[in-house]
């Protein structure tokens, strides 16, 4: 069963990807708020979770961060990692970048060994305001799940315009200073077959990473409830088969 998360820290919850994370969400608590509405998003279909559309102001995210970081580093438990996820997408925040920057403050503060971290669907990164703030960040996680259009409609489900021509261009911005994210999946969804495995797909994406050239690349595949339920978890096997493909192209991979 998919869920959101009810609050503005959540865990800290073991990440297959990051370590002893503790998670923040921008978004609101009651509803989902996102520009994509993945067939595999473990909180859900956006209209599942309509609710009000408030983000979470900054100064209850200061707050609420401070308190938890200060109990967790009293109590000797510190956090590996500090990331924005949570109900939908963070970047959408409309201070997103002030909210970074007191983060840093606080994890320079409190915790200078955490890392932040944002997991993002890269359809905010036209904002130059969110380029800032995600080159400020330890682990800028960028998604980018096929290279064809028709596939990420099918996927990802973009709320507006998307192409993937124009959020690669976006991508080669950063100049290397990301971490690429793809989930790797197959099943069936609405009668059409999901499968972003073929060599088309996975040639076609690989020509891709390679022009935007991040610093490492993250491949994964389900592992939580899923809001479609005709979808079919990639073998690790077949994960590090593409992860050995990226390596190739001198990019570190890491599978999940």
């Amino acid at each position: 069963m998919t869920s959101l998360y009810d609050n503005i820290i959540f865990g800290p919850v073991r990440s297959r990807r990051l370590g002893i994370s503790l998670g923040v969400n921008l978004l609101p608590v009651e509803s989902k708020l996102c520009s994509f509405d993945c067939i595999y998003c473990e909180c859900g279909w956006n209209d599942e979770h309509p609710g009000k559309r408030r983000f979470n102001a900054r100064e209850d995210v200061y707050k609420m961060l401070d308190e938890t970081l200060s109990k967790m580093v009293a109590d000797g438990t510190p956090p590996d990692v500090i990331t924005f996820a949570g109900n939908g997408e963070p970047t959408m925040h409309p201070d997103f970048e002030g909210v970074i920057d007191d983060t840093i403050a606080l994890r320079d503060e409190l915790c200078p060994s955490a890392k932040v971290s944002v997991l993002s669907n890269a359809t905010q990164i036209h904002r130059e305001s969110v380029r800032r703030a995600l080159h400020r960040v330890d682990n800028n996680i960028l998604k980018l799940d096929s290279a064809f259009d028709s596939t990420v409609q099918l996927v990802n489900k973009p709320q507006g315009s998307y192409t993937v021509e124009r959020t690669v261009e976006l991508l080669k911005l950063f100049e290397g200073d990301l971490i690429l994210q793809t989930m790797f999946l197959r099943g069936e969804y609405e009668g059409c077959r999901v499968d972003n495995t073929s060599e088309e797909e996975v040639a076609a994406w690989l020509h891709l990473v390679e022009q935007i050239a991040p610093r490492q690349v993250m491949v994964y595949s389900l592992d939580r409830d899923t809001p479609c339920k005709t979808l079919e978890k990639v073998s690790r096997e077949d994960l590090l088969a593409i992860a050995a493909r990226v390596e190739a192209l001198g990019i570190p991979c890491s599978v999940a």
